[in-house]
């Protein structure tokens, strides 16, 4: 399976992660993740893979996080209704995200995709 990389080309670590991704010949297929946005069964299913709390999935630095108010409305939430309105809009969720065999890694942390990726 290749590894599917969700990236959002104005976000500078998405830019960065793909730039550290290119630089260690790791393979992959980009998926813009404004227009191709992940669905709620794909985002369930990552979620699960990833064992990350449903609340590290979502861009809590971005303008649409902040518009919403989710830093309030969020502790309310069912973890099935967070992946709903993830399913909604691709700026709601944390990025980068690499979906690969047996692994899903959200946001760029080098040493946790060096450990990941390259052992």
């Amino acid at each position: 399976m290749e590894n599917t990389f969700l990236h959002y080309e104005k976000c500078a670590t998405s830019r960065k992660a793909k730039k550290w991704l290119d630089e260690q010949g790791v393979s992959y297929h980009i998926r813009p993740i404004l227009t191709e946005n992940p669905t709620y069964e794909e985002l369930k299913q990552w979620q699960q893979a990833s064992g990350l709390p449903m609340k590290k999935w979502f861009n809590t630095s971005g303008q649409v996080y902040k518009a919403m108010q989710l830093k309030e409305k969020l502790p309310q939430m069912t973890e099935d209704e967070m992946l709903q309105l993830l399913a909604t809009d691709g700026k709601l969720i944390k990025r980068p995200v690499l979906v690969g065999d047996g692994f899903v890694l959200v946001g760029f942390d080098e040493q946790k995709w060096q450990d990941t990726l390259l052992g």
